[in-house]
């Protein structure tokens, strides 16, 4: 098992918990994406973790395939959608972002959160996205970006203590030429949340 994935693995349990200061960005973001989303779609959710957006947004689809490539964020999300209402079409699984068991052009839209920047190779999992997405399908790809100033850079010094490692540390502009540079045509990417914590509210298109 490699680093990465050992990291989320042992933090799974807490991951909840460590980002509920984030909630007021969570929905904003979920508010900006819902307009793009119709009951008539089929959804894959990359990167899941315990299912922050797949509770917020599934509602909103047909089916919502939720995933993540380590069992313990599964499981826990697994555990939370058991103390919630039933969401028609919403389902957790494991797979792996970079070798997704799908056809191509099985899915209307993607979602990946804040995982891009910490996997090694993003390119592999967008241009997996690629293939699973039909002509015209959207891309949801909510990442943190570079922020400003001390408090930033001890943010993320903190964070890189535990063991969290970014792989990829653009400002917002750089992210949305990156997923540009991917094959995407970038639809709109505001930028949400605080300059300690940045989230690039990224929407693109096949």
């Amino acid at each position: 098992m490699d680093n990465n994935k050992k990291f989320w693995q042992r933090y799974a349990p807490i991951y909840s918990s460590f980002m509920k200061g984030a909630d007021k960005e969570y929905e904003e973001i979920s508010a900006k994406i819902r307009p793009y989303l119709t009951k008539d779609m089929k959804v894959l959710e990359l990167a899941c973790g315990t299912g922050m957006f797949s509770f917020q947004l599934a509602n909103s689809a047909k089916s919502w395939e939720a995933t993540d490539f380590s069992e313990n964020m599964i499981e826990e999300a697994k555990k939370l959608y058991a103390k919630k209402d039933a969401i028609a079409g919403l389902s957790f699984s494991v797979k792996d972002a970079t070798n997704l068991p799908y056809e191509d052009n099985s899915f209307d839209a993607v979602m990946i959160a804040n995982a891009l920047h910490i996997m090694p190779e993003p390119e592999k999992a967008l241009a997996e996205i690629r293939r699973v997405l039909k002509e015209d399908g959207m891309l949801f790809a909510p990442t943190f970006v570079h922020g400003e100033g001390v408090g930033f850079a001890l943010r993320t010094g903190l964070i890189e203590l535990f063991g969290f490692k970014a792989f990829l540390k653009p400002t917002n502009d750089e992210f949305a030429k990156f997923i540009e540079d991917n094959g995407f045509m970038v639809v709109e990417y505001d930028r949400v949340g605080s300059k300690i914590a940045p989230l690039c509210c990224m929407i693109a298109r096949k």
